[in-house]
């Protein structure tokens, strides 16, 4: 396994880790342009970051609590990279990376309710400089295996001191209860030399199931803890 340690020198240690001997090979093929391409999307994660801090914020000014619990950031590595154009037929180049790969820049927003994960995803795309290129619902439309998650695939402009580039970014938003399953879920059945059976996955099935009835049962709680504090203020007022 190759670290950043083993590139030249004139490569920022915030890139990423290398993963294979190919990958780095292709990343020192391309030099400096791939560090300015991994900048720019990183300056577009944060401004992803910023929008929903700053939502986060005002909701908590509003209503008294945030929304948010964590926000997370990823960027692709360079095998991961690789390894999606070629499943794809792609030349690896710079070109096909911006063009054709949609997730390289990935920002995860866990919420504390279901309701917090909609109304946090309609605020960032009422702002007029985010334009959606995506959105999948897998909260409304579990996928097979019991994952639920809101994934938004947005462009965002990101200002530099002589240009102004379009990035796009991919946003998973979840509750924790979402997040702590698929956390556990990807550890569990992608664990290295272990046989993934039919039962395991029926497990886990069954546990993805639980935590969205966890997260209906404290929305609901919620829900009249708000109406309590309603009918409080409602009572103080007369």
């Amino acid at each position: 396994m190759a670290y950043l340690e083993d590139m030249p020198s004139n490569i920022p240690e915030k890139v990423m880790p290398i993963t294979q001997a190919d990958s780095l090979e292709w990343l020192q093929q391309q030099g400096p342009e791939f560090i300015k391409l991994m900048s720019y999307y990183r300056c577009a994660m944060m401004e992803i970051e910023t929008k929903f801090h700053v939502l986060d914020v005002e909701y908590s000014l509003l209503h008294h609590r945030n929304p948010i619990s964590a926000i997370k950031s990823r960027l692709k590595t360079p095998s991961s990279i690789q390894d999606k154009l070629k499943r794809r037929g792609i030349p690896c180049t710079l070109e096909t990376v911006e063009k054709n790969l949609m997730d390289v820049a990935g920002v995860r927003v866990i919420c504390s309710f279901n309701e917090d994960v909609y109304t946090l995803a309609d605020a960032l795309l009422r702002q007029d400089d985010i334009t959606l290129i995506s959105r999948k619902d897998y909260i409304a439309d579990p996928k097979e295996n019991g994952y639920r998650s809101l994934h938004l695939i947005v462009s965002v402009p990101i200002f530099l001191a002589s240009e102004k580039r379009q990035m796009m970014v991919e946003i998973q938003l979840r509750t924790i209860a979402m997040d702590c399953w698929a956390t556990l879920e990807h550890q569990l059945r992608y664990k290295k030399n272990r046989q993934f059976t039919r039962e395991m996955a029926q497990e886990l099935y069954e546990c993805a199931w639980m935590s969205a009835h966890l997260d209906q049962r404290m929305d609901a709680l919620r829900q009249q803890v708000e109406q309590e504090d309603e009918r409080g203020q409602e009572d103080e007022n007369q």
